[in-house]
């Protein structure tokens, strides 16, 4: 069904590259028409040759394909688009990361027995490939009757009975007609709920009952008519969308995302449930292009790192096309780049679904769990390593003692700078998310004047002294404030006191830097500065600009001949190349939150700083305190 004509064309260009990712889960539970085997499906992470997936990825794609009614068209029926589409799902489901399918109805033009025979056979090249669900549009069926119509040729070929074998298949409404699938994707489970082009009383109880069996799960509706749009993409509810809106959807806060096709041009728009969050309501649709469409799809390309949707919009079977032979219709129809067709939703996963499944944080792990082989030194600032912690915002005094946990006596002391007030050091319960002990020290370092406070080693600690000649890594967690206000250029996050031209190193910046320190630099690059105790050298590290607001884990890797530094897990582009085997120390104290120039400290770190820990040898990521899964 039409509203108005699509706007102009699309860029020509070649889509650049597919977005990877994965999944497929397990069935929910069972409400109505449901096989045996669902039931009892597991989670796969795995496939046979390009299917496979990985459902534990935080990255994944949704496919949502609409209205393909002028495909299978009576006489003029032309199947050929869609099976590259599905091809192209089927060849990129690993690297294109392909979790499902969804259409969104209109599957033909008429709903025949013959196009919906052709439709079902053109089907089987992505069944048991990609997991996918279809509903009916209102060319699919009599459009004048709902769910309860009894029998068509659409529910012989696209009943429950088509879906059981899939691991996905959660179940169907007792007519048929509508359904529901499972995704096992990010490490957790999604509902995929397709509905009818007219759901029924008795539909819309079979859909409540599916969410309220599956209370914590974030879903996505999907049916034919939801919404239409005006030529700007501003879309609006249509009057089935507003029945299902006040009827299933603004009550569920577990419905985020409400997909639909039948009008056009393509829009989208986001509402506001009862929770007082968004959903976003989006038409997908086609069938006015070249070609009906030619089997264009959407990928829904989920990030739950960078905390993204990407979407675009493209027709693999012109995109399959020779370019030299592509005709102006095809290459101007390739990929849409409109606002409606190509853009971005900002989704924060964990506060969107906090509503409905909370996510629990870790719980402190002990000291004992967090301290491998090797470990010199491990400080912590929860009551198990620093007395008198555990009320937010308290003073941290001059002469506090933060234990050295690992039993080596490299006990830290905390010491006030120039003319500094007590407040210069606080407790905090604020701690990344995966760090072992939920506390840090807050840090109010700056210059002008001079400010801040240090914790050092005593003056006979065996860190002090210790050269790492056979490697180390060294890790902390530290949080700059939001807003980064001040000038606190080249603050310190670490360091061991001295100087470098004291350890007979002539090759730094200069002599009066310490033989080790990890700073902030003005842009907030971190800056990892090394006198090695072998080589007469300073190889500096430099990661990317750090983000204020967020706790980062840190990690500096020595293996013995070179050194590395991860941020978050992630190894940084700019690690020296240059051999770097130990550390010169010079008998002098190690210090958290401030770097000496000419040993002489002037201003110490603002912001928090959290878990701290030195280990004589070099470990991998899974094995740092903030480990990769």
């Amino acid at each position: 069904m039409s509203r108005t004509s699509h706007p102009g064309p699309g860029r020509r260009s070649l889509l650049q590259a597919a977005l990877a990712v994965p999944a497929v889960g397990a069935a929910g539970a069972v409400l109505g028409t449901q096989s045996a085997q669902a039931a009892t499906a597991q989670p796969s992470t795995a496939g046979s040759g390009s299917h496979r997936f990985d459902a534990e990825s935080p990255r994944f794609a949704l496919a949502v394909l609409p209205d393909t009614q002028y495909l299978f068209d009576a006489d003029s029926a032309d199947p050929e688009p869609l099976k590259e589409t599905f091809h192209y799902l089927v060849a990129q489901r690993q690297e294109a990361n392909i979790a499902f399918m969804t259409h969104l109805g209109d599957v033909t033009e008429h709903g025949s027995e013959e196009e919906i025979g052709l439709a079902a056979d053109t089907f089987r090249t992505i069944h048991g490939k990609v997991p996918y669900s279809v509903l009916a549009g209102n060319h699919d069926i009599n459009s004048g009757t709902d769910d309860q119509r009894g029998d068509t040729a659409y529910l012989r070929a696209f009943g429950p009975q088509r879906f059981t074998s899939m691991p996905t298949f959660g179940g169907a409404s007792p007519d048929g007609y509508n359904s529901y699938h499972v995704l096992q994707a990010a490490g957790r489970e999604w509902l995929v709920l397709a509905l009818d082009w007219r759901a029924s009383e008795k539909g819309l109880a079979w859909a409540q009952g599916v969410l309220d069996a599956h209370p914590t799960l974030p879903v996505v509706l999907t049916t034919h008519d939801i919404a239409w749009a005006e030529d700007n993409g501003q879309a609006h509810l249509s009057d089935n969308g507003q029945r299902l809106w006040d009827r299933i959807i603004r009550g569920n806060d577990q419905i985020f995302m409400a997909l639909g096709g039948h009008y056009w041009p393509p829009g989208r728009t986001v509402l506001t449930n009862d929770a007082g969050h968004d959903v976003h309501v989006h038409i997908t649709n086609y069938q006015d292009r070249y070609y009906g469409g030619a089997g264009m799809v959407r990928l829904y390309s989920f990030d739950l790192v960078r905390q993204v949707v990407d979407v675009e919009t493209f027709s693999p079977w012109f995109l399959a096309r020779d370019p030299e032979k592509r005709t102006p219709l095809e290459a101007e129809t390739i990929e849409l780049t409109g606002p409606v067709d190509r853009f971005s939703l900002d989704i924060d996963f964990v506060e969107r679904f906090q509503g409905f499944a909370p996510v629990v944080p870790p719980a402190p792990r002990p000291a004992s769990r967090v301290m491998p082989r090797g470990t010199v030194a491990y400080w912590r600032f929860d009551s198990s390593g620093l007395a008198g912690a555990g009320t937010a915002g308290s003073a941290v005094a001059a002469g506090t003692v933060a234990r050295d946990l690992s039993g080596h006596g490299n006990d830290l002391r905390v010491q006030l700078l120039h003319d500094s007030a007590s407040k210069a050091l606080t407790w905090s319960g604020d701690h990344h998310a995966e760090q072992p002990a939920h506390a840090s020290l807050r840090f109010d370092g700056g210059k002008s004047p001079d400010r801040g406070a240090i914790l050092t080693t005593a003056a006979q600690a065996p860190l002090n002294s210790l050269t790492f000649t056979s490697g180390f890594t060294i890790e902390t967690f530290i949080k700059l404030p939001e807003p980064f206000e001040g000038d606190h250029a080249w603050m310190g996050i670490l360091s061991w006191e001295g100087r470098n031209g004291d350890a007979g190193k002539t090759t730094g910046w200069s002599t009066e830097e310490p033989t080790c320190s990890l700073n902030v630099t003005p842009e907030r690059f971190l800056q990892f500065v090394l006198y090695p105790h072998v080589q007469d050298a300073d190889p500096t590290s430099w990661s990317h600009a750090l983000p204020v607001g967020r706790w980062t884990h840190i990690a500096v890797v020595n293996n013995g001949h070179r050194t590395v530094m991860y941020v978050d897990g992630s190894q940084i582009a700019r690690n020296p190349s240059q051999p770097a085997t130990g550390i010169a120390t010079l008998g002098k104290p190690f210090v958290i939150g401030g770097t000496q120039f000419a040993e002489q400290f002037g201003q110490s770190f603002y912001g928090w700083i959290g878990d701290t820990r030195i280990v004589n040898r070099a470990l991998t990521p899974k094995d740092f305190m903030a480990p990769l899964a």
